[in-house]
């Protein structure tokens, strides 16, 4: 794996585990997302759709090649 996938992958570990604190809608139930569902909801919702984005990209693109290697088994 290069450098550069190394380095955006962490950054991007890094940045969604961050972004995971969500301190400014905790006690807020407005505004509403879509007139019904509030706005802390949505955000998580938001969160898991960008973690799994991420956990596919880390598979896509930094699944180490030996753990494919079927000869060596």
């Amino acid at each position: 794996m290069s450098v550069t996938v190394r380095a955006s992958c962490t950054i991007a570990i890094v940045a969604l585990y961050v972004f995971h604190q969500d301190t400014w809608w905790w006690r807020e139930a407005t505004p509403l997302v879509g007139g019904f569902l509030p706005i802390g909801l949505a955000y998580h919702g938001a969160y898991c759709v960008a973690a799994a984005l991420l956990m596919w990209g880390l598979t896509r693109f930094a699944w180490p090649a030996h753990l494919e290697d079927r000869e060596q088994r």
